[in-house]
């Protein structure tokens, strides 16, 4: 029997030197790692409570560091680990929602766990606006996105794309547009990523 909606988790094994490496400065590298670690294992909590709400959720946690083992000993035996692969954020992007779609989902949705105010509601939220949406985006303050969400495979959405810059979400909603995709918005949320970031988490 198919799963009709896939949440995929992008993200890293918090190994101190390796993990948030933009804050490393403010943070020194195990305390950059330590939030990274809180971070994404809240992330994860969030998306387990709405997978006990919609029991046919399928969830999947897509890694880069460590392994199988160190990953499930960290998050748990529930949902489903992969490695991210190669290349660049765009090419893994585009295998991950392949490999979804491929499984025969009716709508994928990709986060990071970078966005402390990520709350399952706001996952439940994304998953609805996609029965009517070609896509749905959460935009982060700095210009990217925290979660985007398709009914079908689109590469053309990753590339071209000038990754880890603040143009990020503006040039996925033109590529958007010029494929005449049916695209819904939800809140502009924050991303923890550099120090002055950090301000917006004590808050």
């Amino acid at each position: 029997m198919s799963v009709p909606n896939y949440l995929i988790i992008f993200t890293r094994y918090p190994e101190p030197g390796k993990a948030k490496t933009r804050l490393i400065p403010a943070l020194g590298e195990a305390g950059a790692a330590a939030l990274h670690r809180q971070m994404a294992e809240d992330t994860v909590a969030q998306a387990q409570r709405l997978q006990k709400d919609q029991s046919t959720l399928s969830l999947e946690v897509h890694f880069a560091g460590g392994d199988l083992a160190q990953m499930r000993h960290w998050l748990g035996e529930q949902g489903q680990y992969r490695s991210q692969g190669s290349g660049s954020l765009g090419d893994r992007l585009i295998q991950a929602f392949q490999g979804a779609f491929q499984q025969q989902a009716t709508a994928v949705v990709v986060i990071g766990t970078d966005c402390p105010s990520l709350q399952a509601d706001l996952l439940s939220l994304a998953f609805e606006r996609l029965t009517t949406a070609d896509l749905v985006l959460g935009e982060a303050s700095d210009g990217g996105y925290y979660l985007i969400g398709l009914r079908q495979p689109t590469p053309e959405l990753f590339q071209t794309i000038s990754w880890s810059t603040d143009v990020v979400f503006q040039q996925t909603l033109a590529i958007a547009r010029k494929l005449n995709l049916t695209t819904a918005l939800l809140p502009v949320l924050d991303d923890i990523d550099r120090p002055e970031d950090l301000t917006t988490l004590k808050r």
